[in-house]
């Protein structure tokens, strides 16, 4: 009976470490400005790439952006909602920005993440896996 207790309590601690650890290995979630291009109204119209390489899918994914001009003074705040994103997938948005030309736009800053929402579960906090990137003249920041 002796020896049976210590195995119990090792197999108790690898069963805790195996759930502890994911169940697919999590890649970034990507953001890519990827171009601008002259709006139709004089806005600039914004090409994104989100590459999802994470093993959800998003049925939620909202952005608070703030659009800076060539001064470093906020322009406006945009809310673009980018879902759905598929697991595993590249996905192309297009988001008019009104009222501002491209070249004026200097850096985009990602506010906030207003929804971060699994298929089939809870909103959650994607900024740990979250990577920015800009093709453009302008950055796209944290």
């Amino acid at each position: 009976m002796r020896h049976i207790l210590p195995t119990l309590a090792a197999i108790a601690v690898c069963a805790f470490q195996l759930s502890a650890t994911p169940a697919a290995a999590e890649g970034p979630l990507t953001v890519e400005l990827n171009k601008f291009e002259a709006g139709e109204s004089g806005g600039c119209r914004a090409f994104f790439l989100f590459r999802n390489q994470t093993a959800n899918s998003f049925e939620g994914f909202e952005m608070s952006l703030a659009i800076l001009d060539t001064n470093g003074i906020i322009d406006r705040l945009l809310t673009i909602d980018a879902a759905p994103l598929p697991a595993s997938r590249t996905t192309l948005k297009l988001f008019e920005i009104p009222e501002i030309s491209c070249d004026a736009i200097s850096e985009i800053l990602l506010h906030e993440l207003a929804s971060c929402k699994p298929q089939n579960a809870d909103e959650t906090d994607c900024f740990p896996f979250l990577e920015l990137v800009s093709r453009t003249s302008a950055g796209l920041v944290k």
